[in-house]
């Protein structure tokens, strides 16, 4: 699963999850190419569908129990800068809803590689580990 599908996991099914971690996921498909083409193609026309299948949304509606989320995000990621991935969209959306903290964490020197992920998957792990123990 990517990161995109693990955020949604958790903002739809509100209760099951105590937080959720992800690396750079496409936090906003229904506003980037990737997601318009793929959200067309797999759901149709009708963009108020697609708001049901996006991250952005559903934190800016999720009425559940707090949810923390930690994002990591390479600052040097080609798709960040291509506007892909759309991290600040969901920080947005996080701020405006008082039951969903996020953790931003923007990592300078790294892409979008298994170095990146790599490099800071024990923290991850440590993130969950917390609200699981």
């Amino acid at each position: 699963m990517g990161g995109h599908g693990a955020l949604i996991c958790a903002l739809k099914n509100p209760g099951k999850y105590k937080c959720v971690s992800t690396f750079a996921p496409i936090a906003n498909p229904s506003e980037c190419p990737w997601g318009i083409k793929a959200f067309t193609g797999y759901l149709g026309e009708n963009k108020g569908t697609w708001k049901q299948c996006d991250a952005t949304y559903l934190a800016k509606d999720y009425d559940g129990p707090k949810l923390e989320i930690l994002l990591d995000q390479g600052e040097d990621d080609p798709y960040l800068n291509d506007k892909q991935l759309l991290p600040e969209n969901l920080q947005n959306s996080c701020a405006g809803n008082k039951l969903l903290s996020l953790n931003l964490r923007k990592q300078p020197g790294y892409d979008h590689g298994y170095y990146f992920i790599s490099s800071f998957i024990e923290e991850h792990f440590t993130f969950m580990a917390k609200h699981i123990c």
